[in-house]
């Protein structure tokens, strides 16, 4: 596809005339090939020593008086650097605007190896990362079944067992260790005799299994059961098999875990004083409502997923397209921080939280590209819909979540803005009003499950890599590196068109 772009120059901002070729490799690929004629090179050389003239600073002239051509001659390199950087950014600027595609990541070429030059045309090449094109899905009419759960009596009274476990003081004794019970503990974790990982000392609840971030003991709870202070105990830990070091993925791994103390838990009473401490709750009838909310919500959550779950299968039946490597790498963390803000805002405890952040991370690839295929149907019937998060929204959100993390609304979202999750907020908000509409429009047969019932000595998780992610695995951080100046196209380019 080729796309000329020829617009009469005015005064305050003259165009550019481009030649762009686009191709498309794959769905969410374009690889673009820009190329600016040699008049529109010089047209920016002018610019530049225009500019550079009235500062030029040279032995035997006064500022601003040094000869033309002396400029021209002594503030070359000054002025290819201008006219390189605005050439990209002006003609990055025209391509977005060409509407041939719609991209969700930065332009990936190498600033440093273009050269330009007012002798000829200025040609360049950039592969980006786009949302992909595909039909949407007929979502009006579909049929699914919706299962609800219903909160009662026993489910409070389990769940307030739960919490009061948290809050449960800890003494040090030499009894051995049963579930439910806390060690503080180190690990050493090895393979074929050679140590991979240490954990340093941390405080863990005794349960049946424990997580970490890459893998998980299945017999911990057992392995433990009965160990005393100064206590060793030898066991395996199975590594994910989608661990991104190949050496490593889906073995199992030596663990010498070390425990240095062992503490009985002494559950408090719903006195006024630990009742006015836990929440501000002015009588324990107060606390159980609370605690019935929360549940509540947790099981609105897990029958909203089993919605979005039953509605996106039936929708990515007829939308496929292949999604690259990079986009899903970068995008597991966000989906991440995603999943935590919808976890919080649902009354799920940092515990639970926990558990599913490892959970995910040690499936983070396969659960990344389903939610990124969810996140792009959604998104585009949300447009041709148009739906989206107003005000409003973003502070129902954050109430919810300061009610969970029992922090001031103002700081909640302060905190939020200040870590760039206000994305990730708006795409939770607006998939969650997509998936209504299509819910009100559906089908919908509903069907009565079992509540959830939460085993507080079922898993314990820790945040700990068993095998140290290299940095290689690791998923970047930083939108820039050290050869891409602030300012520069890459930059621009990317904060005009980044819609993740």
């Amino acid at each position: 596809m080729t796309t000329s772009t020829e617009t009469p120059e005015s005064v305050e901002s003259p165009k550019l005339q481009l030649d762009i070729k686009v191709q498309s490799p794959s769905a969410c690929v374009r690889e673009v090939v820009v190329t600016i004629p040699k008049t529109e090179v010089s047209r920016y050389f002018r610019k530049a020593f225009d500019e550079l003239a009235p500062a030029a600073n040279l032995p035997g002239f006064r500022n601003g008086r040094v000869p033309r051509k002396l400029v021209e001659k002594q503030f070359r390199d000054q002025a290819n650097d201008k006219v390189k950087n605005g050439l990209l950014v002006d003609s990055l600027a025209q391509v977005t605007d060409t509407d041939k595609f719609n991209a969700i990541g930065e332009p990936e070429f190498d600033y440093q190896v273009l050269k330009v030059s007012e002798d000829s045309d200025f040609t360049f090449q950039f592969q980006v990362e786009v949302r992909p094109e595909f039909k949407t899905p007929a979502w009006k009419g579909i049929k699914f079944e919706k299962p609800v759960e219903a909160v009662g009596d026993a489910e409070v009274e389990k769940a307030l067992d739960r919490v009061l476990a948290r809050y449960a003081g800890a003494e040090s004794t030499d009894e051995p260790a049963a579930l439910g019970d806390k060690v503080l503990m180190t690990a050493k974790f090895s393979l074929d005799g050679k140590v991979i990982s240490e954990m340093d000392e941390e405080r863990i609840t005794v349960a049946k299994r424990l997580s970490f971030s890459d893998a998980i003991c299945e017999n911990f709870g057992e392995l433990l059961n009965g160990v005393q202070e100064d206590g060793k105990r030898s066991g395996k830990v199975k590594m994910s098999a989608t661990l991104a070091d190949a050496e490593f993925a889906g073995k199992e791994v030596d663990a010498e875990f070390s425990v240095i103390e062992v503490y009985k838990m002494d559950r408090p009473e719903l006195t006024p004083e630990f009742l006015t401490e836990l929440g501000d709750f002015d009588s324990e009838q107060e606390l159980r409502d609370f605690v019935r909310d929360s549940l509540t919500r947790q099981a609105e959550y897990r029958t909203n997923q089993a919605v979005r779950a039953a509605v996106v299968e039936l929708l990515t039946e007829s939308a496929s397209f292949d999604l690259p490597e990079k986009l899903v790498r970068r995008q597991t963390i966000r989906e991440l921080e995603r999943k935590i803000l919808e976890l919080r805002r649902n009354g799920f405890d940092e515990d639970a939280i926990r558990g599913f952040v490892n959970a995910s991370r040690r499936n983070a690839q396969a659960s990344t590209e389903v939610a990124l295929r969810e996140h792009f149907i959604l998104e585009q019937i949300a447009e041709e819909e148009g739906i989206d998060a107003d005000e409003a929204d973003y502070e129902a959100e954050v109430e919810l979540i300061a009610q969970q993390s029992d922090m001031p609304a103002r700081r909640v979202r302060a905190r939020l803005e200040r870590q760039g999750q206000m994305d990730a907020l708006r795409n939770q908000i607006v998939e969650r009003k997509v998936i209504q509409k299509i819910v009100e429009n559906a089908n919908v047969t509903e069907k009565k499950v079992t509540p959830k019932e939460g085993d507080e000595h079922n898993e314990f998780a820790v945040y700990h890599n068993v095998v140290p992610v290299k940095n290689t695995d690791a998923i970047p951080e930083a939108k820039y590196d050290d050869k891409t100046p602030k300012g520069s196209a890459e930059e621009k380019y990317t904060s005009k068109n980044t819609e993740e």
